[in-house]
């Protein structure tokens, strides 16, 4: 096996990830026990930690592109490898070469967006706040409350434009003072960075913050745990520290606070997916369930991969971007997984996961036996 970049170079850019942890590894599997893709198909960290150690890997091998970042090997290693952080390193190496395998090629046209319109959609920037069109949704203005952030896919997708007017629904109906910054936000970055462009995640991140300074922004809800993780744990990283809250964790103050009423009953037997980036890496697992059994009617059951345990959906890792064989989809098994418990819809918090969710209604024959929802969307309903 021959590396594509020098050794020594490898070596350097995975210690300056924290990969100097894969020294630790003493090979015990574990990583490769609890990995989702040995679900579907063989794949081994445990391999790519052994071949990365010696500056073995190979940046052509489509193994460096499998990882979702769903933080389940971290979180169970014994030995403290910081997989996904090496992993990273593995594909910024990648980057610079510009070497992508056939899958990941269309991260290409991705990174081409965002530099030119500030999201990967291939969406224009001046129609970024078109989903709020004719709901009265004010621009932010210094002195507001609360900056909603509804981010990319809810500003553009057909689907999710739906989960922000509904988020928009509950900020209005409780009274929050909330404005959106619309043409003026960029993507946040998360899954650019993931794919190992490092310089454009900088280049992104750089351009929110100067927007969130400059109209005097303090507090920032977003939808997306991939925004709420990146603008709480790596926005610090360029010296800077706004209050950040995923939309659970508010629509569960606002309960308690007694700013919105659920007044109509929801007679619905439903399951509640963690996503990765909001469950395992931020710990946010009681604010969605103690929102979703405050609804009159509503029969919450728990699949059997919950809470830490959570079955990713396989869109982490900038894998939301590149292409999944039919058969290998974790999405498809989650939908499986929620029916086998009876529900009736499959509540979520997560953009990522609401779209690979639909898809595999699709591939499942699903769509007549069960909804995908996301919580907004059922608070929506029932205030």
């Amino acid at each position: 096996m021959e590396t594509v970049a020098p050794y020594k170079e490898i070596i350097d850019v995975i210690k300056a990830s924290g990969g100097d942890a894969f020294k630790k590894c003493f090979q015990c599997g574990l990583c490769d026990t609890v990995c989702p893709w040995n679900k579907v198909t063989k794949f081994s960290m445990r391999k790519l930690v052994r071949e990365a150690t010696f500056g073995l890997t190979e940046i052509e091998s489509e193994d460096i592109w499998l990882c979702t970042t769903c933080g389940r090997c971290p979180q169970r290693c014994p030995r403290d490898v910081k997989q996904i952080d090496s992993g990273i390193a593995l594909r910024r190496i990648a980057n610079e070469y510009g070497i992508f395998p056939p899958h990941v090629k269309s991260v290409r046209t991705i990174n081409a967006s965002l530099v030119a319109e500030g999201n990967p959609l291939n969406e224009e920037r001046k129609n970024r706040a078109k989903w709020a069109e004719g709901i009265s949704v004010p621009a932010f203005e210094e002195g507001m409350e609360i900056l909603y952030f509804p981010g990319c896919y809810l500003s553009y997708d057909p689907r999710m434009k739906k989960v922000a007017k509904a988020t928009a629904a509950i900020l209005t109906k409780a009274g929050v003072d909330f404005g959106i910054l619309g043409e003026k936000e960029s993507c946040c970055g998360e899954s650019i960075r993931k794919t190992g462009d490092e310089e454009l995640f900088k280049r992104l991140a750089r351009e929110n913050i100067k927007a969130f300074i400059d109209s005097g922004v303090k507090k920032i809800l977003v939808s997306s745990p991939h925004c709420y993780h990146t603008f709480k744990n790596e926005y610090p990283d360029f010296r800077v520290n706004f209050e950040i809250i995923h939309i659970s964790q508010f629509l569960s103050d606002l309960i308690k606070q007694g700013r919105i009423t659920l007044s109509k009953a929801y007679n619905k037997k439903i399951t509640y997916h963690d996503p990765c980036y909001l469950g395992r890496h931020n710990g946010i697992f009681e604010e969605p369930r103690e929102v979703l059994n405050s609804v009159p009617g509503l029969e919450l059951v728990e699949m059997p991969e919950c809470r830490a345990d959570s079955l990713c959906c396989g869109g982490g890792g900038g894998r939301i971007w590149m292409e999944t064989p039919k058969g290998q989809r974790f999405s498809d098994l989650r939908i499986d997984q929620a029916l086998e418990e009876g529900a009736e819809v499959l509540v979520t918090a997560c953009p990522y996961c609401i779209t690979n969710f639909e898809d595999s209604r699709l591939t499942r024959d699903a769509v007549d036996k069960i909804e995908v929802k996301d919580i907004t969307e059922i608070i929506a309903e029932v205030i």
